[in-house]
């Protein structure tokens, strides 16, 4: 058995690292204003950004004109590719579910609940970013998932404040066109409550007057 003083010093190495480990990732998420996502109604922040499995390097442009400073010199709509995700590519085609996470947190595993609804919900888009994170390993996480929708990679963590990101995952729903159906979800849920989500934005955009493909 060991001494006393062994046992308790692994205790709180143990819990020396897991403060750190929540530190770091409050650090990242933490925004000034206290965000919860962003609220019903308004529009998208549009915004593009390198696919992690392409060679597209560069910051998230979230330009919504031209020659806007920092945010970008082309309005970030416009910016479009094969190895680009861009946010409004996305919700002009249809619905959109999107997944904000931080890769090495555990909350990665949202993309693995979007890769197994995908099918019950034809035309609706599902994409991911990560904000920041190694571009390598999140290479090999969607090889090694069979992930079939977009993932892209914030290196800059430019979208959690755009984003109001305040946790991981973090998960946006808007209609066709761009609007936010509903607030959004800020924990991973179990699959059978992220799937109602899905639903009722379907129901929504139905109503709006999208048509899913047959």
């Amino acid at each position: 058995m060991s001494p006393p003083e062994r046992r308790y010093g692994r205790w709180i190495g143990a819990l020396g690292l897991v403060i750190l480990a929540l530190i770091t990732l409050n650090t990242v998420l933490t925004t000034p204003n206290g965000a919860t996502g962003l609220k019903a109604g308004v529009e998208l922040p549009p915004f593009a950004v390198p696919l992690v499995t392409g060679s597209q390097q560069g910051a998230a442009n979230v330009a919504t004109h031209a020659d806007d400073g920092t945010a970008g010199t082309r309005p970030a709509c416009s910016v479009r590719g094969t190895q680009i995700l861009n946010a409004c590519q996305l919700y002009e085609g249809g619905p959109l579910v999107l997944a904000i996470f931080v890769y090495g947190s555990g909350c990665q595993q949202i993309l693995d609940d979007f890769q197994k609804l995908m099918p019950a919900f034809p035309g609706v888009r599902f994409a991911a970013v990560s904000i920041k994170g190694d571009r390598l390993e999140l290479r090999k996480l969607v090889h090694r998932q069979g992930l079939s929708f977009p993932v892209g990679i914030d290196e800059e963590g430019t979208l959690a404040a755009l984003y109001k990101v305040a946790s991981c995952p973090q998960v946006t729903f808007a209609y066709p066109g761009g609007v936010v159906q509903s607030k959004a979800l800020l924990v991973r849920p179990p699959l059978a409550v992220l799937r109602a989500r899905v639903s009722a934005l379907v129901a929504g955009a139905r109503a709006r007057g999208w048509r899913s493909p047959s």
